[in-house]
């Protein structure tokens, strides 16, 4: 049957994320119909399950760099497969079953093509990793040299086959490598998604967001030959650092700063975000994709130890981090948008952040700053949701990648396909 008869008939699909701030398993149940420009979605229920605590430390050492056995990392893949599953079992309680379901799974590392400089040419450090790799990997390396830069890499734990066993759902998972093996950097894979469902036929607009970290895809006007004009790409940190740093500052008692509030009593300290601002990720050209490797535990020390200087107390110190993330994302657009966005729409945790938004408002005067919910798509849930219509489209036989958003030397069809 050919892909568009298939996508007249409404397919019900889960779609399950755990981003890198390791909050919990985002659960979207979906009914999907169409196919790109008549992309049609219906949102059936949308919900948020907690890791178990023990899990989620163990998740959270490893994405910081503790080393583990491969015994270890076996039995966090399973654990992180089996609650995955659950949250695929419970969503669809009171509703009619789901024949596919679309895993993103927990992302543990992500390391992106190296050597990509400020011109994007090879620099010194990709030189530095091809001459590094090893006698077993000469292949790889006759690659690299040919193609100029190491090829990325991108860990998602959860193994698709064990959530199909489980929930016996045709299950596609491991959406990032097919990307990555052509080139690119396997994020942001979402832009393609928000090209079908949230493009206006006269406004541009940057669809910002911000999950542990933020990204951006901007989406012009929908005509001519908007799809090629589309931009993506990770803006900088989200919610890591704010959470990183509520956990240390409250003793463990808390681990996110609730609508903002504990920020919005401080006063940001503006000379040390500019001094922040200067990090070299902030002025790389796209595309281009970080996560904790970067923006994480060790970040937050450097942080730290930088504002004991202005003598900040907890709250100003939190005031200041949520400004780094503000500025970090107006900034991004400023020197690498082609025009600014006539609106912003923000999606993920951090569209709750209440004074985050307000700060985002600020730097951006006019440009109207609203979340994804005012245009019909949940914000909670928006990611969650994506990973389901990719899975409908790897279904489908439709690429799901953009390759001016990742890098990628071409299209590509996204995830592997797990079936019962």
């Amino acid at each position: 049957m050919h892909p568009t008869e298939q996508a007249a008939v409404p397919t019900r699909v889960i779609g399950l994320i755990s981003g890198t701030s390791v909050d919990g398993i985002d659960a979207a149940l979906v009914e999907i119909s169409g196919t790109e420009l008549d992309l049609k979605i219906e949102l059936l229920a949308g919900a948020t399950y907690p890791y178990p605590a023990e899990l989620r430390e163990r998740i959270l050492a490893v994405g910081a760099g503790v080393a583990i056995s491969m015994a270890e990392l076996a039995e966090i893949d399973d654990a992180i497969a089996i609650v995955f599953a659950q949250a695929a079992q419970n969503i669809q309680i009171g509703h009619q079953p789901a024949t596919l379901l679309g895993s993103h799974g927990q992302t543990v590392y992500h390391r992106p093509p190296a050597g990509v400089g400020k011109a994007g040419e090879a620099g010194e450090q990709g030189k530095k990793e091809t001459e590094m790799l090893t006698p077993y990997s000469a292949e790889a390396k006759r690659f690299t040299i040919a193609n100029s830069t190491p090829l990325g890499y991108s860990l998602q734990l959860g193994r698709g086959a064990l959530i199909t066993h489980l929930t016996r759902i045709t299950t596609v998972s491991n959406f990032r490598v097919a990307d990555i093996a052509i080139g690119g950097h396997g994020a942001p894979l979402v832009p393609r998604v928000d090209a079908y469902l949230l493009s206006h036929p006269q406004e541009g607009r940057c669809i910002q967001n911000i999950g542990g970290i933020g990204n951006v895809a901007y989406i012009p006007p929908r005509y001519g030959d908007w799809l090629s004009k589309i931009r993506a790409w990770d803006t900088g940190p989200g919610n890591s650092l704010l959470d990183l740093a509520v956990e240390h500052l409250s003793a463990g008692a808390k681990t996110y700063d609730e609508d903002g509030n504990w920020a919005a009593s401080g006063t940001p300290c503006d000379p040390l975000v500019e001094q922040w601002l200067n990090q070299e990720y902030f002025h790389l050209p796209p595309p281009k994709s970080t996560g904790r490797e970067l923006f994480g535990v060790a970040y937050l020390h450097q942080c730290l130890k930088d504002a004991q200087a202005y003598q900040l107390n907890a709250a100003d110190l939190l005031a200041t981090l949520t400004e780094l993330t503000a500025a970090s994302i107006v900034h991004s657009y400023r020197t690498f948008l082609p025009e600014m966005p006539q609106r912003v729409l923000l999606c993920g945790g951090g569209s709750r952040n209440l004074y985050l938004k307000r700060r985002l408002q600020l730097l951006l005067t006019s440009i109207p700053v609203w979340t994804t919910d005012e245009v019909g798509l949940s914000a909670d849930f928006k990611e969650a949701i994506a990973f389901a219509v990719l899975a409908y489209w790897r279904n489908l036989g439709i690429p799901g990648n953009l390759p001016i958003a990742t890098g990628a030397s071409q299209e590509v069809l996204l995830g592997e396909i797990y079936q019962i």
